[in-house]
């Protein structure tokens, strides 16, 4: 049994995430931009609170007492090649503060390389559209490769995408990107536990599918 932090919780992976870390047996601090708008998050097992990840005081006082961090955090309302930096740089000084040892990061399958080491987001036919984006989590994800920290971090993404309406198969495995693949969030949310529970990949970006 853990003490596992959730940042975003939630949105639809944070929500998974809490659930897949009750059934585990675990406590989870929820973090969100607002309590009052996820009450129902609450419960046996789970404490809400709020917080800013961009915060990294926030963090290390929220975190304080934890095994795990998982972030699933985005805030609609800022610009994204400013939030995700900050989150990461906030995350790394207050988590390592905090004592927290180990951080799983919910990524984009757009910043995964392709099998000539390109990354998707790279690609010609890749939607234009979604590149400010991409580029936005892809410099989140750089200051973490370009930490020092005892931290030991790792992205998460699907391999593809997700199946927001899908049910899930309680089975995935690891993949190279693969856009035509699929992967529920609660099956996604496995992923994300096993990260946490037996750490088989660090400090670098893997992609899921279902099974």
């Amino acid at each position: 049994m853990s003490k596992i932090i959730i940042f975003g919780a939630g949105g639809r992976s944070g929500r998974a995430a809490v659930g897949e870390a009750l059934h585990r047996g675990h406590h989870v601090t929820a973090v969100v931009r607002n309590p009052a708008k996820y009450q129902d998050l609450e419960g046996v097992g789970v404490r809400v609170l709020a917080g800013d990840v961009t915060d990294s005081d926030a963090v290390a006082r929220l975190a304080a007492g934890h095994d795990a961090a998982i972030t699933a955090a985005y805030d609609p309302g800022a610009q994204p090649d400013v939030f995700f930096p900050a989150a990461a740089r906030a995350l790394l000084d207050g988590l390592a503060r905090a004592g927290v040892g180990r951080l799983v990061v919910v990524g984009l399958a757009a910043t995964l390389e392709t099998g000539d080491g390109t990354p998707l987001m790279d690609t010609p036919d890749f939607p234009q559209e979604y590149r400010p984006f991409c580029l936005a989590q892809a410099a989140g994800a750089a200051v973490l490769r370009a930490s020092v920290t005892a931290l030991d971090w790792l992205v998460v993404s699907p391999a593809g995408d997700f199946d927001h309406a899908g049910a899930g198969s309680s089975r995935y495995s690891v993949a190279g990107v693969n856009m035509a693949s699929r992967i529920s969030h609660s099956d996604f949310a496995l992923a994300l536990l096993d990260e946490i529970d037996a750490p088989r990949n660090h400090r670098t970006h893997v992609g899921v599918e279902e099974a």
